[in-house]
């Protein structure tokens, strides 16, 4: 579903991504860990077309489509979705607008109706208060309600691939296995790729990837399966020092 060759990009003439190469198939969980620094975020504003990373070389192709030269809204239609480890407040739009909106966007017939009460029902599964679905989207929210919404995003949506950029950073463990418990199944019933970025272990217990990369300083330092992950429990990132 999507092969990345040989990616470096810049961001304000610093190289920070030095030749990055990663394949990820349909219905397979990527883990990409890292210490702070080493350019995971920086890949994943680099796959979803953020203006600030500019690519000098290599290529990003997704289901065939080399994604490097689309717009941003051009590769959220195709398929490609990242959940965001600081999702912004959007004032005056709730998440019923903001999803009629993407749904219609991608040339989707939507009843307004039906859609509010899919966002209800997926809402109740999340454990997400229905008060919630009345307000701006993420404004005044605590932060695991804010990684609720974006995986409530993901369920109505259904993306292609999904790009979890460190959602376990500040979330209980409850609010941690629900996540997880959504993004598998997705995984087994839509065959969703993901690319899930985290520091620790924890998330990992709950989302089983199949395959593991590190990186460090810009470039991938191993690649496995979940023994790295093992390894990192046990050592740390000292390993690759």
């Amino acid at each position: 579903m999507l092969k990345i060759t040989n990616l470096k990009v810049k961001i304000e003439e610093k190289e920070i991504l030095k030749g990055i190469d990663l394949e990820i198939s349909p219905g397979e969980v990527l883990a990409l860990m890292g210490p702070n620094g080493s350019g995971k975020s920086s890949l994943a504003n680099t796959l979803i077309g953020n203006p600030k990373y500019e690519v000098i070389e290599g290529e990003m192709v997704f289901e065939g489509k080399n994604i490097g030269e689309m717009k941003p809204e051009e590769r959220a239609q195709i398929g490609v979705m990242m959940a965001f480890q600081y999702p912004m407040a959007i004032p005056g739009v709730t998440i019923r607008e903001m999803l009629l909106a993407s749904l219609r966007a991608k040339g989707l017939t939507v009843s307004a109706l039906d859609l509010k009460k899919k966002i209800a029902d997926e809402a109740d599964k999340l454990h997400v208060e229905p008060g919630l679905l009345n307000r701006s989207l993420n404004e005044g929210f605590s932060g695991g309600e804010k990684k609720k919404m974006e995986i409530l995003q993901m369920r109505i949506l259904s993306p292609k691939l999904l790009i979890l950029d460190e959602v376990d950073s500040g979330l209980d463990i409850d609010a941690l296995a629900l996540i997880a418990k959504n993004v598998q199944e997705m995984v087994k019933e839509n065959k969703m790729s993901v690319l899930v970025i985290t520091h620790y272990q924890r998330l990992l217990k709950y989302l089983q990837p199949d395959k593991v990369m590190v990186m460090k300083n810009g470039l991938v330092v191993d690649r496995g399966g979940k023994e790295i992950v093992d390894n990192l429990e046990k050592e740390g990132y000292k390993i690759y020092e």
